[in-house]
């Protein structure tokens, strides 16, 4: 055991089980300090995140005290300025787990290369992701179609010597390390709409784990079906907890192939979308900040304040939008197909840039991933790689009618609709007695007409 004291970085692991860099500092070290690095700056974006962080920092404390842990929340500018200020220091040894995004992975090449300068001890591990960045075309290229990729990404999991799983140890004593520390209510946002959160979720690990097998049980065989309805329990909702961290991919797929079940692998599927994801912002890291498609650099988005909050709001006189955008704001989550739906709204109803969108998704989603972010809205917006085409337009009456026939998810999150006729409520202009709704007062007219904006987004298409 090493007289060092053993310092883990907490991003994204929020974890005891599979967290190889924790893991290892206990097995190394008698004495182990956790720390968390708050950066305010990034929390302004990530509005909604910062009330899941603050209830996983609480949580995972806590849990931590059981093995003699303790967990340190230091508040900085920079994670570099921190780190100049940490080498000073030589009494400890750093772990964490990657976190794969380009600019974490270049900090990582930054900081192993300072700790070598300084002569620090630190080991880094394979992050939450079942294959690291090396599914590759035979050629050596990355791939650009989810389909192949996914095929080689499976295959090459599965072919992997599986790891015995090793276990965090208790340390002897719990011990400080940082000084000026913060508590986890720092990190919570000022505007208090985050406290509907708590009556829709629980960040653990343990509960993570619950939902994972309460899905396998029940819903899993379903799922091929059953993810496309918004008012059913047909998804897992387990976005947020993979996020940050309660649950590992690894886990996931493990639970999952220990049964025999119709919808284990369109489900284990969406997982491969996520790895998709990530291997796109790496290997072509320009679209982070723009179109992975550069003819789209010359669409002719269209800025509209005024179509661009009543999309935010939930007020574009289309229930199925609106419901979704409302599901959003009240629960810092949205059922997929509904983001799809929402999202092609946005970019083909009202010309709005993808940009905003993203924007939007990320300070309000408690599962925001810049990853699966980005690639979804480039996605949806016909822009991205493995794209749905542009001239695919959602009618938004249509998906209503089909995903939400009677109306439940709507009426769920627009209760004002809730007297309006099963077949008019996808549709609730058509109503004809204002007893029943008064357009324009109980809920908006439609921002614009379906046909119209179907047409003119055709038409701009054309242009590029």
């Amino acid at each position: 055991m090493s007289k060092k004291i053993g310092l883990f970085w907490l991003k994204d692991d929020f974890r005891i089980r599979k967290n190889l860099a924790l893991i290892e500092a206990t097995k190394k070290h008698n004495q182990v300090v956790v720390f968390y690095l708050f950066k305010k700056k990034k929390f302004e974006y990530q509005q909604a995140q910062s009330w899941w962080v603050g209830k996983s920092l609480e949580e995972f404390k806590n849990k931590l005290n059981k093995y003699n842990i303790n967990l340190e929340i230091i508040k900085t500018e920079t994670y570099k300025s921190f780190f100049e200020l940490l080498f000073r220091k030589n009494n400890f040894a750093l772990y964490w787990n990657k976190t794969y995004e380009p600019n974490y992975l270049k900090f990582d090449k930054y900081l192993s290369e300072k700790l070598i300068e300084n002569s620090i001890e630190f080991k880094i591990f394979k992050g939450n992701i079942l294959n690291e960045l090396d599914v590759k075309k035979n050629d050596g290229s990355p791939f650009k179609v989810f389909t192949p990729f996914w095929k080689n990404a499976e295959k090459f999991y599965s072919e992997k010597i599986p790891q015995i799983e090793k276990k965090i140890a208790k340390c002897n004593k719990k011990v400080s390390f940082f000084n000026n520390t913060t508590n986890a209510n720092q990190i919570f946002p000022k505007k208090k709409w985050f406290n509907k959160f708590q009556d829709y979720w629980l960040p653990s690990e343990e509960n993570a784990l619950e939902i994972l097998k309460k899905f396998i049980n029940k819903d899993i065989e379903n799922y091929s079906e059953g993810r496309n309805y918004p008012n059913i329990a047909g998804t897992s909702k387990l976005s947020p907890f993979i996020k940050h961290g309660q649950i590992h991919v690894e886990t996931i797929w493990e639970e999952c192939l220990k049964f025999k079940k119709k919808g284990i692998e369109k489900f284990l599927a969406e997982i491969g979308w996520r790895e998709f994801n990530h291997s796109l912002i790496n290997y072509f890291p320009h679209m982070l900040k723009g179109n992975y498609s550069k003819k789209f650099d010359k669409f002719p988005w269209q800025k509209n304040s005024k179509f661009l909050n009543a999309w935010k709001n939930g007020l574009t006189g289309y229930p199925i939008v609106d419901a979704g955008m409302r599901e959003l704001y009240s629960t810092g989550w949205m059922h997929n197909r509904v983001r799809m739906i929402v999202g092609s709204f946005l970019v083909k109803h009202l010309l709005i840039n993808w940009q905003e969108g993203e924007k939007y998704f990320k300070n309000c989603l408690l599962d925001y991933n810049e990853a699966n972010n980005v690639s979804g809205w480039q996605w949806v917006a016909g822009c991205g790689a493995d794209a749905a085409p542009y001239f695919r337009i959602f009618n938004p009456i249509l998906q209503g009618e089909k995903f939400d026939k009677d109306g439940k998810y709507v009426i769920k999150w627009i209760p004002e609709l809730k007297n309006v006729p099963k077949k008019l409520i996808h549709k609730p202009w058509e109503v004809q007695d204002e007893k029943i709704l008064k357009l324009g007062s109980d809920y908006p007219f439609p921002i614009v007409s379906h046909e119209e904006a179907r047409e003119k987004a055709l038409n701009a298409f054309k242009k590029i």
